[in-house]
């Protein structure tokens, strides 16, 4: 997935958003947490709509290959 970088130069490997030192785990970690996009988002500028979006579209599709 091109959003998501994973770089043992950026977080010793941890998956972040490209571009960022945001750890994609921190998206859902707000989720379930009961916090929306609009918060993660003004909480973690450097992240994108657009990213969010992705990464979340791509769990979607994730989980549905899994449940077939």
């Amino acid at each position: 997935m091109k959003e998501i970088l994973r770089d043992p130069e950026i977080l010793g490997g941890i998956p972040v958003f490209r571009g960022t030192r945001v750890p994609a785990r921190n998206l859902f970690d707000y989720l379930s947490n009961g916090s929306s996009v609009p918060e993660f988002l003004e909480d973690f500028p450097t992240v994108s709509f657009e990213q969010v979006r992705q990464v979340l579209r791509a769990a979607e599709v994730y989980t549905e290959d899994c449940a077939a």
